[in-house]
């Protein structure tokens, strides 16, 4: 058995409110026994407060492996417990962007997330940071959390990624530019931005908005949209979505252990999809602060 092998046993905690979590708890379950994963104990909570509660007490009494389902905000809600421990934090994407599953490769459908998890690696990685705030993925403001904090829940759960696009349309309309200054040590840079991202991994909203992010680079990278129109915003995703050649020339990064951030007027951040913080904050990386349930080489799906 190789080093890195991935346990045997695993505690399973799904969000039931997620996209999917609700129609494929049972199937999953019984999916991992026929893969050899033998459920130790399996929960499909119907009130996501509950999740953090029933995921600490796993890992406290030892679980070699919880499996976490549900959509990135589940995600980054419960990682914060795995740091310190020995327990392996795994994944199945039952979301709307599943973005922290695009970055570590991990298949969106049921049975490619469960192969991974039978036969996958134990791999370390960064933690991003805001504040005492820590997350897997990626986070932002700007339109995004504007997004996030008013979208209906119907929306995501019938439209899925395209109900995103839906609402963006229509809060585009309250969107107003604002002043960035990003601190690196006695640096400050400043200027106009339409929207920042705070990225550990590459993917945010189920794009793959930073190409250089890495889940074990020891660097957060702070990305702005920069100036003041809604139309560059919304090009810079559109050229970021096709891949253009243009899109480097619509954002601005910085990199760094640690970074902080100020803006005017001060502004809301989602992390993972969830409003978490505000401005002015602290962000950088905890290196290799968890150990997660990733695809070897020949699992990784194609680009």
């Amino acid at each position: 058995m190789a080093a890195d092998s991935l346990p045997k046993q695993a505690v399973v905690v799904v969000n039931a409110q997620s996209r999917r979590g609700e129609e494929v708890f049972e199937q999953a379950c019984e999916k991992l026994g026929a893969v050899g994963i033998e459920v130790i104990a399996q929960h499909a909570i119907k009130n996501p407060d509950e999740m953090r509660p029933i995921i600490r007490a796993a890992i406290m009494q030892g679980a070699p492996m919880v499996i976490v389902g549900g959509g990135d905000g589940s995600l980054s809600t419960t990682i914060d417990d795995f740091l310190g421990s020995d327990t392996v934090f795994a994944l199945l994407p039952l979301g709307t962007a599943n973005s922290f599953a695009r970055t570590l490769g991990v298949p969106l459908e049921l049975e490619g997330a469960i192969d991974v998890i039978a036969n996958g690696r134990a791999r370390r990685i960064d933690l991003g940071f805001i504040d005492d705030d820590y997350f897997a993925n990626a986070a932002a403001m700007g339109m995004s959390p504007l997004i996030a904090d008013t979208v209906p829940n119907s929306l995501k759960k019938y439209l899925g990624r395209l109900g995103y696009v839906v609402w963006a349309l229509r809060v585009a309309f309250k969107f107003r530019p604002f002043r960035l200054h990003v601190k690196e040590g006695k640096v400050t840079h400043r200027v106009w931005a339409t929207e920042v991202r705070i990225a550990n991994g590459s993917h945010h909203g189920g794009v793959e908005l930073v190409e250089d992010a890495r889940v074990d680079s020891g660097e957060i990278i702070v990305q702005a949209v920069t100036g003041r129109s809604v139309f560059g915003l919304a090009w810079s995703w559109f050229s970021t979505l096709f891949k253009l050649r243009s899109r480097a020339m619509t954002v601005t990064e910085y990199k760094g252990r640690e970074l902080e951030i100020v803006t005017r007027p001060r502004l809301k951040i989602s992390i993972d999809g969830e409003i978490a913080a505000k401005t002015p904050v602290k962000v950088g990386v905890a290196r290799g602060a968890v150990l997660v349930a990733a695809p070897r080489e020949e699992q990784e799906p194609p680009a």
